[in-house]
């Protein structure tokens, strides 16, 4: 038979520090401790359009992660946001494609998760950027060992402004 084991003294406070603090994390409602994003100007919007200006892609030389950040000019567009159902439409090159949208706080997050293995997410944040766009970042997480021109390779996240509309 296995005999229990003991907690070392010098542990005991950590434990039960711990076990409070979970504790405490359970026992709160999460209402009380949530924002109310329905006051968040992105609650009620339908579409956006994105314009990002600026991109970081990231490699791997010899075992070592680099990056190397660079001018861009993507537009990614979103129409038929649906908040309530968790789901809306991306128009990109390759046609419309519905994908997972959710408001987080102040934040609207976009996942598209891709066929062929990639994952691209676009967050929107409630915070002005100029001229009423708000302020937002793509990444897209592929890679490959080849590069193809017009096609991502490496994992790339882009910084920019979107326009909502209703």
């Amino acid at each position: 038979m296995l005999e229990p084991r003991r907690v070392p003294p010098a542990a005991r406070p950590f434990l039960t520090a711990a076990i409070l603090a979970l504790g405490s994390c359970l026992a709160t409602p999460p209402d009380s401790v949530a924002q109310d994003s329905s006051k968040s100007r992105l609650a009620g919007v339908k579409t956006l359009k994105c314009a990002f200006a600026l991109y970081a892609t990231g490699t791997w030389n010899n075992g070592e992660a680099r990056a190397e950040v660079k001018p861009a000019s993507l537009s990614v567009s979103f129409d038929e946001i649906d908040i309530d159902s968790g789901t809306a439409r991306v128009a990109e090159g390759f046609g419309p494609m519905r994908i997972i949208a959710r408001l987080s706080m102040w934040n609207l997050h976009f996942l598209d998760i891709r066929s062929e293995g990639s994952l691209y997410i676009t967050t929107v944040f409630d915070r002005e950027s100029r001229n009423g766009k708000l302020k937002a970042v793509h990444t897209r997480h592929e890679y490959t060992d080849v590069s193809v021109p017009g096609f991502t390779s490496k994992p790339e996240q882009y910084y920019g402004e979107c326009e909502a509309g209703s």
